[in-house]
């Protein structure tokens, strides 16, 4: 049974295709309006983007739009319901949070995967539910992807119903998921890629098993793991919550390290500073904390 997954990288546009002719092959402009914002730009010397949004011929996400394209620099239009708009950093490159996500991701180099080639997977934990785990894991890894990394989310929260979690936020169809692999009933090609977001896959949690402590325990955890550091730059491993379950624990112990999570007013700071004590106790390395607020 394969284990591949293809993960294709992205075209680079290179920044000399003009703006107009990026638009124009993606149908937002038609090639007329394309001459008349020319016309207008040159009688004016201004920017394309100005000119066009000066005629009413495009609007700033189209101009945004084409710079992405430009640039290779992935992200969803508003327009597009393929995935959940709790994907700020697919959705909204431009916001606040995105900025916030991709400061951590640099952090994250630095400390972590810049270090040394073979670090490759971080587990997400924080103490309870609803903490925001899947929401920074989740839109970590789209900030890793549009930075050209192959990175991979593991949705290894196998408590949750099956249709939750990464699943739900990328809204990918049905497979054998983690817990699959697991069961020996399946391989990495269950991870599947997120359309209109090169270099990023998903692997779901699958189904719920009745023993998902005892499988996240396996070597077959592991090993698959090591199968993926061959595919992937970065793995990125959501968890349930971990004063329910030490599930987390199992989990950050495999990925050699762990981002903790906080949710700002309601995750309590001993809760946070007992959860980091466990895991260095544990031998596993904190790499530092998140607050979420939204």
């Amino acid at each position: 049974m394969s284990s591949d997954i293809a993960v294709p990288i992205s075209p680079i546009f290179s920044a000399s295709r003009s703006i107009g002719d990026i638009l124009v092959a993606t149908g937002r402009l038609s090639s007329k309006d394309a001459a008349r914002i020319l016309e207008y730009q040159k009688a004016n010397n201004v920017q394309f983007g100005d000119a066009a949004i000066t005629l009413k011929l495009l609007t700033k996400d189209d101009i945004d739009f084409a710079l992405g394209q430009q640039y290779d620099y992935s992200y969803l239009s508003a327009a597009n319901s393929n995935l959940s708009p709790a994907l700020l950093t697919a959705y909204q490159p431009f916001s606040t949070v995105s900025e916030n996500m991709r400061a951590v991701r640099s952090q994250l180099m630095l400390r972590w995967f810049n270090k040394m080639p073979e670090r490759k997977v971080m587990a997400v934990v924080s103490p309870g539910k609803q903490d925001g785990r899947t929401f920074v894991a989740s839109n970590l890894a789209v900030v890793f992807a549009q930075q050209g990394q192959r990175t991979l989310v593991i949705d290894a929260d196998l408590r949750s119903d099956p249709d939750k979690g990464q699943q739900a936020l990328f809204k990918t169809g049905r497979s054998f998921g983690l817990s699959g692999i697991l069961a020996n009933r399946a391989g990495l090609e269950s991870a599947q890629l997120v359309p209109g977001l090169p270099n990023l896959a998903i692997l779901s949690a699958g189904a719920k098993p009745p023993n998902p402590q005892e499988l996240l325990g396996r070597l077959a955890f592991s090993n698959l793991l090591e199968a993926a550091c061959t595919q992937f730059d970065v793995i990125i491993v959501d968890t349930p919550a971990s004063t329910e379950y030490a599930d987390a624990e199992i989990i950050a112990s495999r990925a050699g390290v762990a981002l903790v999570v906080g949710r700002k007013n309601k995750t309590l700071v001993p809760a946070i500073t007992h959860l980091s004590h466990r895991l260095q106790g544990g031998g596993i390395s904190v790499i530092g904390s998140v607050l979420n607020d939204a």
